[in-house]
């Protein structure tokens, strides 16, 4: 596996785990990240995804809720709402290329999640991606 695609699951992780304890993406990092047998890189790429998410999550959470057409954000698979904060804020504030984030969201997906939440996520980000096709560079 590659250090940003750990790093990814690694993000995700710390998003989830601070999202379903209410705590700050800092202190899941502190306890959770730092002292991980992860390399530096992966540290570091994890760090800045999840702090970055957190950041931009109220912006991020309107679209998520926008393009969930009949889910209230609340009521959505706390993996599932994790995993498309973190493909969100990949491709509007890192602008990463859409074909990679929804790639990575999905494969983080089938590892984590529900036996449905790939074509829930990919229909999301799909019809993100559909409505922003320049968004990405």
């Amino acid at each position: 596996m590659s250090k940003r695609h750990t790093g990814r699951k690694l993000a995700m992780q710390v998003l989830y785990q601070a999202d379903v304890q209410q705590q700050p993406v800092s202190a899941i990092l502190d306890e959770f990240v730092q002292p991980s047998a992860y390399v530096p890189e992966t540290k570091d790429w994890a760090t800045e995804l999840a702090t970055g998410t957190a950041s931009h999550q109220a912006d991020i959470d309107v679209l998520i809720s926008h393009y969930a057409v009949g889910w209230v954000l609340d009521r959505i698979n706390p993996i599932d709402r994790n995993i498309l904060r973190l493909a969100f804020y990949e491709l509007i504030y890192m602008k990463t290329h859409p074909n990679i984030v929804i790639n990575e969201a999905l494969e983080i997906a089938k590892k984590y999640a529900t036996e449905d939440s790939s074509k829930f996520i990919n229909g999301i980000l799909g019809n993100y991606v559909k409505e922003h096709p320049c968004s990405p560079a």
